[in-house]
């Protein structure tokens, strides 16, 4: 059965989606937020408690606090799609963003997984908002290192790209001996549904996107070795012209 706008007019999916959204988070917040209020006043005044019922209310305190930062992710979501985002219009240099991103990811540390930066440093101008790309690619990063095994080395390397009639940015974030095979191969979507990490690929596809840009995995082809889409990611971003 499909929704119907005030004159009776059937609501197609894509023009009711992010009234779902919007409805959805409202619903959500409410009492999450009221749980969250009256953990923190247990958590407060706990001196009849017994350690284990501390430990019990701090642990569901903070799956609490990671519900509502999941209702605001679903809310970014919700308001990328309906154009309700303003993004920052600031200039800004691609590659430093990404190297400075970089150098605070930590994510698979306790593995032994390393993430190396390769390519130039700067010399990718370009005008957007520096605090949701750079979160965007921190997840890119997150996602892509927590796939690998131990003791490995995940290269993101920055390039140019002037086969286009517009000079792009690009970053390729793939294991140290696909880098090379995961740029050639064609295209495939992104996994976006990976555990851990709540919304924050659906979120980061979309910043990239509306930076002109475009985030997608290599595909496995028969001549190269298999990039294992799951464990490499390519991100393309059109620059200023400066040449």
């Amino acid at each position: 059965m499909s929704d119907h706008d005030a004159t009776g007019r059937p609501v197609r999916s894509e023009e009711s989606y992010p009234k779902l959204i919007s409805l959805a988070v409202h619903e959500l917040r409410t009492p999450a937020s009221v749980v969250g209020g009256y953990l923190r006043m247990l958590q407060r005044d706990s001196s009849a408690m017994s350690d284990q019922q501390r430990k019990m209310i701090d642990e569901a305190s903070k799956s609490c606090a990671r519900l509502v930062e999941l209702v605001a992710e679903l809310s970014d979501v919700g308001k990328l799609d309906a154009g309700l985002t303003t993004l920052a219009s600031q200039p800004l240099d691609f590659f430093a963003l990404v190297h400075d991103v970089a150098a605070h990811v930590h994510e698979a540390e306790e593995r032994e997984v390393r993430l190396e930066v390769r390519g130039p440093a700067t010399g990718a101008r370009m005008t957007g908002d520096s605090t949701r790309l750079g979160a965007a690619i921190h997840a890119i990063f997150r996602a892509i290192l927590r796939e690998m095994p131990s003791t490995s080395t995940v290269v993101a390397e920055c390039r140019l790209d002037d086969r286009g009639p517009r000079r792009s940015a690009v970053l390729v974030v793939a294991p140290d001996a696909t880098v090379q095979a995961s740029y050639d191969a064609p295209a495939s979507a992104f996994d976006e549904k990976r555990g851990g990490l709540g919304l924050a690929l659906p979120i980061a596809r979309r910043v990239v996107e509306a930076h002109g840009g475009r985030l997608y995995a290599p595909a496995s082809t028969k001549e190269g070795p298999d990039t294992a889409a799951r464990g490499a990611a390519i991100v393309t971003i059109p620059l200023e012209t400066i040449r």
